[in-house]
Order: C-alpha cells, then sequence, then structure tokens
C-alpha cells in the first residue's frame, strides 16, 4: 500500500489512540507506527522503480532504441504481466502457508528482504538496450516479491487493531504510503534527477547512473523502513497442525472456503470478483501513467516526478473528501461514480495530446482513483460477518492477486496493435469489466443497520 498502489484519507497521531485488545488490554502505539513505516517505506518501490521513475527510465532511455517492431513500453507491460501471473499462482499458498505455520512476520521479512536485492540490482541497469533485459527480470522480480511481502503485512492489520478502530487504523496506513512516496520522490527530484550534477557528483550522462543511485536510495529507504515493525509486532502463533497443508493441498482449501462463503453469501463472493477486476485497473493507471505521460504525451522525465508528487496529494485529497460521501451514500456509489469518472477521462486522454492536456485530465484521473480504492475497502468491511473478517480479507488479497496480470497484459496487447497510446484501452477495458460486475452486487447495509457485536 504505497503511493503506487493505495489510498486513503490522512490520519494523524492524535486520531490514533491505542485501540483495546479483545482482553481488555491496550494495544501499543508503537506497534501501530512501525505497521505504517512499513508502508511509508514500501513507496520507494511503487512510487520511485515501477511508477515516476525507474519504469520511465527503463522504457524511454534504457529501451529507446531497442531494434525491432515491439516497443520497451509493451515489453515492460508484458513483464508485469507475467509477474503477475507469477503472484496469482503462488500468493494464495505463501499467504496461507505462513499463517499457518506462525510465520507472517518471518515471511514479511524475507520478501521485504529479497524487494530490496531486487531493487538494488537495478544500479546494474544501465542506459544501453542491451540492459533492457536485466532491468525487466529486476522489475518483475521485485512485483513478485513485494506483492508476497504485501500478503503479510496486509494480514497484520488485524494484529495491531480492533473491529473499532481498524479503519482509523488502515487509513493511517494509507495516508503513509502517500505521504512516504511524497518525501521520497523529493528527495529523488532534487537531489539527483534535477541537477545537472547531483549528489555525490552523480550525472545522468555517467551510463544513467543519476537513475540508478535512485534506485540505490529508494532500496535503504524501504530497508530502513521496514524494520520497525519486524522489531515490534510480535510473530503470530502457529495454527493447528491440521492447517498445515501442502503446496497443492493449499488450493483445495482455498476452493472450500470460497465454496463456503458462497453458500452463505454469494454476493460477497460477487464483490470479490468484480473489485479485483477494478483494483487491477487502478493498479495499472499508476504503473503505466508515468511512462505514458514520457513516450506519448511529451512530459520530460524529470517533470514527470512533479507530476507523480501532484498525481499522490489529488488521490489522497480525493479520498478524504469521498469518505464523507462514502459514510452519507454507502461505499458502492463512491465506487461506481468514481469508476466511471475514471473510464470517461481515461477516453478523453485517448483523443487529446500534449502536456498540458495530460496534467489536467491525468490528475483528474488521479482523482477518482483514491476513493475508489478506500471506498473497496469499506465496502468488504461492511460485508464482513462477525468472526470471519480476517477470512475475507484474506480472500480479499488472494482474488486480487488472481487477475493481475489482466491489465499489464492487456496493455501490453494494445500498444502493440496500436501503439503506446492505445494501451490506455486495455487499461480502460479492465476498469469497464470490474464496474459492470459490480453494479448487481448488492451494497453492504449501512452502518446503522449494523447490530454491535
Amino acid at each position: 500500500m504505497s503511493a503506487a498502489s493505495t489510498g486513503g484519507p490522512s490520519s494523524s497521531g492524535s486520531d490514533l489512540p491505542p485501540p483495546p485488545a479483545s482482553d481488555g488490554t491496550s494495544i501499543p502505539i508503537r506497534q501501530i507506527l512501525s505497521w505504517g513505516l512499513w508502508d511509508w517505506g514500501s513507496a520507494a518501490f511503487n512510487a520511485v522503480i515501477v511508477t515516476f521513475v525507474f519504469s520511465v527510465y527503463l522504457t524511454d532511455e534504457v529501451g529507446a532504441e531497442l531494434p525491432g517492431s515491439i516497443s520497451a513500453n509493451t515489453w515492460l507491460g508484458w513483464a508485469l504481466g507475467l509477474a503477475g501471473f507469477v503472484i496469482a499462482v503462488l500468493a494464495p499458498v505463501t499467504g496461507q502457508r505462513a499463517d499457518a505455520g506462525g510465520r507472517r512476520r518471518a515471511s514479511l521479512g524475507v520478501w521485504t528482504s529479497l524487494t530490496v536485492a531486487a531493487m538494488v540490482g537495478l544500479f546494474f541497469v544501465e542506459n544501453d538496450y542491451h540492459f533492457l533485459w536485466l532491468g525487466l527480470l529486476l522489475m518483475g522480480l521485485g512485483s513478485i516479491f513485494f506483492e508476497f511481502a504485501e500478503v503479510s503485512y496486509n494480514a497484520m492489520l488485524r494484529q495491531i487493531s480492533t473491529p473499532p478502530t481498524i479503519g482509523r487504523v488502515s487509513a493511517f496506513g494509507w495516508a503513509m504510503g502517500y505521504v512516504g512516496g511524497i518525501v521520497l520522490l523529493l528527495i529523488c527530484y532534487f537531489g539527483f534527477i534535477s541537477p545537472d550534477v547531483g549528489l555525490f557528483g552523480v550525472t545522468f550522462e555517467d551510463a544513467g547512473l543519476s537513475i540508478r543511485v535512485v534506485a540505490l536510495v529508494a532500496a535503504a529507504w524501504f530497508a530502513l523502513f521496514a524494520i520497525p515493525v519486524l522489531l515490534t509486532v510480535p510473530e503470530i502463533p502457529p495454527g493447528p497442525k491440521a492447517d498445515r497443508v501442502g503446496f497443492f493441498a493449499s488450493y483445495r482449501v482455498l476452493f472450500r472456503d470460497l465454496g463456503a462463503l458462497y453458500r452463505r453469501d454469494r454476493h460477497t463472493v460477487f464483490f470479490l470478483g468484480a473489485s479485483a477486476l477494478f483494483r487491477d485497473g487502478l493498479a495499472a493507471v499508476f504503473t503505466f501513467g508515468a511512462v505514458l505521460a514520457v513516450t506519448v504525451y511529451g512530459i520530460s522525465s524529470d517533470d514527470v516526478i512533479l507530476f507523480g508528487i501532484a498525481a499522490n496529494v489529488v488521490s489522497a485529497i480525493g479520498a478524504l473528501v469521498a469518505g464523507v460521501f462514502d459514510d452519507r451514500l454507502g461505499p458502492k456509489r463512491v465506487i461506481v461514480a468514481s469508476l466511471t469518472g475514471m473510464i470517461a477521462t481515461a477516453v478523453v486522454l485517448l483523443f487529446v495530446s500534449g502536456p498540458g492536456m495530460f496534467w489536467i485530465f491525468g490528475l483528474i484521473l488521479c482523482l477518482f482513483v483514491g476513493p475508489a480504492q478506500s471506498a473497496s475497502r469499506t465496502f468488504l468491511a461492511r460485508l464482513a460477518p462477525a468472526g470471519h473478517e480476517g477470512q475475507l480479507f484474506g480472500l480479499y488479497a488472494t482474488t486480487g492477486r488472481a487477475v493481475s496480470f489482466l491489465a499489464p497484459a492487456l496493455f501490453g496487447l494494445f500498444s502493440l496493435i496500436g501503439g503506446d497510446r492505445l494501451g490506455i484501452v486495455g487499461i480502460i477495458l479492465v476498469l469497464l469489466a470490474g464496474l459492470l460486475a459490480l453494479l448487481p452486487v448488492r451494497p453492504p447495509a449501512p452502518p446503522a443497520a449494523h447490530v454491535p457485536a
């Protein structure tokens, strides 16, 4: 959950009183802060590597003179699509086995470390198309490792919150991701990218050294802010031995749980499927937005960082304002309105040109991203039956990974057919599919209709 993949209203430390645990004790505030710092640090991968800096460097500089008819943008889309497929196949197993074996914190540490290692490896991707394949490989591996880490990270939410406080704690995480992304992007822009000679004397002319050093800074940032959660949030106890199943048996457990959920409340299953689609579209907006800004709309590689900062601010504001409407009108209406606005704005972007038009309509697009993300989580929280919240949010994460290859793959396909601009159509189709799948889903009861547990 970071600037590239999350959104939510900001929250200050004063809004986060230590929530009472089920046994009447209080959860230490340091655990909540430490958990949020991982989100702050994770912006290094999502905002800097995947969205606004290194992906642009990879497609606009490293792959600029790539021979053949297939563009670097298309190869990036396919690489991330393949990574998404791997995530879809393995994520249910990694999350389930970590929880059953009492290794949630250990799993978070391992996958975070591997993500950081992939980011460090990007330092060796020089400004030459011969290094494009190394960059694509490391981007793909980093995406896989990061998604696995996020499965364990999201599962920790229930450890450092209670039902009455889970919304505020979760919003604190969203806000930390946004602010962390903004701070790090500013450091990267003014410290390394904008100056002709950046900090430590690095320059872009030296085989893209300034951008490669940014990858090292981002890796160090993520590693540093990931440490507190590994030291303060306790490991979960292992589950019963009967729940510790093998690789293939994990899928039987998954399908069994989905079947039981469908028999109990099929609209919840329908929402899981619909949200998996439109969340993939939301992620694609951040993944390919900066790339399109440079290759299609003519924004300079330096200025795209400023756009990224503005996009984070706008998304956070959108989520904050939408929270009011969420409480008054319900999350479904917020999601439907947000997806409709995004689709309409993306259609406009298909036909306009130039940096000015991208700034206007790109930021309008980002205005709807935060509300769609935050209302989606609220929707599921209100659907969750008492005692089954953890299972439901686990399925939420799993179904999201199950189609995480779709938008990148369609972006790559349409880019191959009609150029990079047409890749927008692939994102539109995924958002539209998610919207149409959501329309028949019964919305959750308003908060007043819930009976306190």
